[in-house]
């Protein structure tokens, strides 16, 4: 390679990072003053680095069999960010793909101000006022919960995170909980500032004062000394999961709906977001988000359900490790839980494959499950092996699921890789319920064989995020239509 090439490739990156960092501040404000979230192909690009404003441009080229460089889609960025945008989702990706493929002869500013004329109304807020959020414990799931609501509060005024409810530990209880927010063995450090309140016993994360609050029961918090009203509360004990347990939060004052972070028993609604919203509704109180792997593999199914039916299937989880399991040998009420998780792999059960009947009526009794725990820490591995109705082809079957993740009801549900070196430590944080492995892809006439990846714990959380900002009537129009 000639000094010449080589000066050329350093330039060139050296040109689209000064561009990256000139978007950093407009993304801020479009957030912080406007609601609005920017994207490339679904990647969020609010709170992220020069870095990765980059690296999400880069992954639309897996998308687009093509590049998306900063240079085209910054012009976009600066045309939407002199509209006076109500609260949207807008992907700055797609904005640029289309006005490249349909806008010749039209302007920048022409064209991004008739796509986002239904948003172009002016500054508004989605809430009268913020929406009180309380966690009912304070674990994996819910310190996660934490992490995303104060990544989300943006100005304020949509949902605020007020309370974790514990039982209390050692003196140093409130410490050991803000350092547990801070560090995390597997998703890193929290992105920003955390401090403690003592006085008002509460964490500071980001300006967020997050009470925490000591308690043996739900019914013995009084939510209203906190100035707590109308909240939603998670409840991610899991101890509670039918009508009458759940139903103890309501007992006190100042909780106006519970949303379960495991799967619910009896008449509890299940959702998988993306899939069966319709079943929250205004008058329900009590819900349930389902489990991971139900999170995980419901889209998916019901994406390939869509298009080329299924007449039967089995699916097996890889699933990581879990609390409920020993590190070591140990008594366990459970066949094999009680070997040592870092250890071992461990035949289980799973109850995902019939939980997908209470989002997917089509599918009742027509899927058999099993999972086995394996000794990585978080990102499981679900195996769908299918009969379809109809017979399809490798290259068929991953470009529809391909199309489904950019652009369906189902993109912020359902992500896709086509990285040859793809493994599990690559998707912690993602935000997707599930990721298709397309080259892990097999098919044979009307047989397939599916690998989805997923977080079982930021994945899932973000599952459960979205549930809270239906309730809370939060859900951003998502542009281009």
């Amino acid at each position: 390679m000639s000094t010449q090439t080589q000066e050329t490739y350093f330039k060139d990156w050296k040109n689209r990072e000064e561009i990256a960092e000139t978007m950093v501040p407009i993304i801020g404000r479009l957030y912080r003053n406007h609601g609005v979230v920017t994207t490339v192909y679904g990647r969020s690009l609010v709170n992220q680095s020069t870095i990765d404003i980059l690296k999400a441009h880069r992954f639309a080229r897996q998308i687009l069999e093509n590049e998306l460089w900063v240079r085209d889609s910054f012009p976009v960025l600066e045309a939407l960010s002199r509209l006076d945008l109500s609260p949207a989702r807008i992907d700055i990706g797609k904005l640029t793909i289309r006005y490249q493929a349909q806008a010749a002869g039209t302007s920048v500013e022409d064209f991004v101000r008739q796509e986002l004329s239904s948003i172009n109304t002016g500054k508004g807020s989605m809430l009268m006022e913020p929406r009180d959020v309380v966690l009912y414990g304070f674990g994996r799931i819910g310190r996660l919960l934490a992490r995303i609501l104060i990544e989300q509060t943006g100005g304020g005024d949509k949902l605020r995170l007020r309370a974790a409810v514990v039982r209390k530990g050692a003196e140093d209880d409130l410490i050991k909980r803000a350092s547990l927010l801070r560090r995390d063995s597997v998703h890193g450090h929290f992105q920003g500032t955390i401090t403690i309140d003592e006085k008002e016993n509460a964490i500071i994360a980001n300006g967020n004062m997050i009470r925490i609050i000591y308690a043996d029961a739900p019914e013995n918090v009084d939510y209203g000394r906190y100035g707590i009203q109308n909240a939603i509360l998670v409840d991610n004990t899991g101890k509670w999961r039918d009508r009458e347990g759940l139903s103890r939060h309501l007992k006190t004052k100042g909780i106006d709906k519970v949303v379960l972070t495991a799967p619910g028993k009896g008449d509890i609604p299940n959702i998988v977001f993306g899939v069966n919203n319709d079943l929250i509704s205004g008058e329900e109180r009590l819900l349930s988000a389902a489990s991971c792997t139900t999170n995980a593999i419901v889209p998916a199914l019901k994406a390939v359900s869509d298009r080329f039916g299924i007449v039967n299937g089995h699916v097996e989880t890889c699933h990581s490790y879990t609390n409920d399991q020993n590190l070591i040998d140990n008594y366990h009420n459970k066949s094999r839980r009680g070997r040592g998780a870092p250890l071992n792999m461990v035949i289980t059960e799973t109850g995902a494959a019939k939980a997908v009947a209470k989002a997917l009526p089509e599918l009742a009794g027509k899927l058999t499950g099993n999972a086995i725990r394996v000794p990585t820490p978080n990102v499981s591995l679900a195996i769908l092996n299918l009969t379809l109705e109809k017979e399809t082809t490798v290259k068929e079957l991953n470009n529809y699921l391909r199309d489904v993740s950019l652009d369906s009801p189902l993109q912020n549900q359902l992500d896709f890789t086509n990285s040859p070196e793809a493994v599990s430590s690559d998707f912690v944080g993602s935000r997707y319920a599930g990721v298709v492995d397309s080259l892990a892809t097999i098919v044979e006439g009307n047989r397939c064989v599916l690998y989805v990846w997923y977080d079982n714990e930021f994945g899932y959380s973000c599952q459960v995020i979205r549930m809270l900002d239906r309730i809370a009537g939060l859900e951003l129009p998502s542009l281009p239509a």
